[in-house]
């Protein structure tokens, strides 16, 4: 009996060390499991789609765009001051010229718009500002020399035209349908890396007194825009252009959701005069402006506050000739209404010289309304409208 019990006890060892062995070993020679099927929640493709695309997207809105935004690189030459040793004859004889003025070049990157298949690009003027050698460089990869057709410094923009033909040009969108809260993509070339879409809405529009260009009028949003983002397009929801980005506000130098684009009527209005003439035309009546604070209303005994009062008209300007007088109170210009002395500024030099506009007044306790020949605004930065 003790002998059976041990040859069954080796037995029950050996199977088991070769059972240890080919499961270590050889996994593959024992019989496993049946496999269970992962039980998945798959989403079906919507009706008349392919499964490729995705809800909620904005993909066909950027493949419209995107290959009309390109990136921009400028550079212009700097010399460093001279070496006061220079005017050592010790200094000289040791180490000869190598200290000698030498010229060097800055670089800087932005972006801009391809507005028509003929070459025009539409960009920031501080993007391409005292460049000297400008490169445009497309989604595909190719680079093409540009040249300034004309900029604007008072509303930030300029116009390049490269030598190309068949270019993809973006759509211009109905800007008066811009609304609040509408959906924008900011697409660019940020910090140089490569073309960028960003999300995010329209926060405001019409924003004024930013002191960021003379004539300001920007859409204010919180799509993420950062340095190399200039001249860059805003487009909609359905790809179409509805502003150049501009400028942020900023801190630290990065995005924190305040951007501003240039809206694209006055781009428009802009790069077509700067085309056709290589400089912009404004109108000017000649008035000095101030908006009317609550103070000014209870002195001047105002139900509001909207208009602009004219604190001063220039002698012999088109105001002068029409019988404008400080302290007459502008309120709407052409039936238009005014809300500030920014409003107004944008209203007049929309006009073009040699034009007949009404200015509505409020004189004293009456209302009445002239008519003012518009002229040519006389220069950059000029205080009076």
């Amino acid at each position: 009996m003790y002998r059976l019990w041990l040859t069954f006890a080796q037995t029950a060892t050996i199977c088991l060390a070769l059972l240890f062995v080919v499961a270590t070993l050889k996994p593959e020679w024992l019989p496993g499991k049946p496999a269970v099927p992962v039980q998945l929640n798959q989403a079906a493709a919507p009706a008349g789609t392919s499964t490729g695309d995705k809800a909620a997207s904005y993909s066909d809105a950027v493949r419209r765009a995107a290959p009309a935004v390109v990136s921009i690189f400028t550079s212009k030459e700097v010399k460093r001051p001279r070496n006061p040793f220079l005017n050592d004859p010790l200094f000289r004889h040791f180490f000869g010229e190598r200290f000698e003025d030498e010229a060097q070049r800055a670089f800087s990157l932005g972006s801009g718009v391809i507005i028509n298949a003929q070459g025009y690009i539409l960009t920031n003027q501080h993007v391409v500002e005292a460049a000297d050698e400008i490169e445009v460089a497309l989604p595909d990869g190719k680079r093409l020399v540009a040249k300034v057709v004309g900029n604007d410094p008072e509303t930030d923009l300029a116009v390049l035209h490269v030598d190309a033909q068949n270019l993809p040009a973006i759509t211009l969108a109905q800007a008066e349908n811009l609304r609040v809260g509408d959906v924008v993509l900011a697409i660019g070339n940020p910090l140089g890396v490569g073309q960028t879409v960003t999300m995010g809405i329209v926060s405001a529009l019409h924003r004024t007194g930013l002191r960021i260009n003379t004539f300001e009028n920007f859409i204010q949003t919180d799509a993420a825009i950062n340095q190399g983002n200039s001249g860059g397009a805003l487009i909609d929801a359905t790809g179409n252009l509805v502003g150049i980005n501009t400028a942020i506000l900023s801190q630290s130098g990065g995005s924190i959701g305040i951007g501003f684009a240039i809206p694209v009527s006055t781009a428009k209005q802009v790069m077509e005069q700067l085309i056709e003439t290589g400089a912009v035309t404004r109108g000017w009546v000649g008035v000095e402006l101030q908006e009317i604070t609550p103070e000014l209303t209870d002195s001047f005994k105002l139900a509001t506050t909207a208009g602009v009062l004219v604190a001063g008209v220039q002698r012999g300007s088109p105001a002068d000739r029409a019988g404008i007088k400080p302290g007459d109170i502008v309120v709407t210009v052409d039936g238009k209404p005014v809300r500030d002395p920014d409003s107004m500024r944008n209203l007049i030099v929309a006009l073009a010289p040699g034009k007949q506009t009404t200015l509505g007044l409020k004189r004293g306790q009456s209302e009445l309304e002239l008519q003012v020949q518009v002229g040519k605004r006389p220069g950059v930065n000029r205080p009076r409208e």
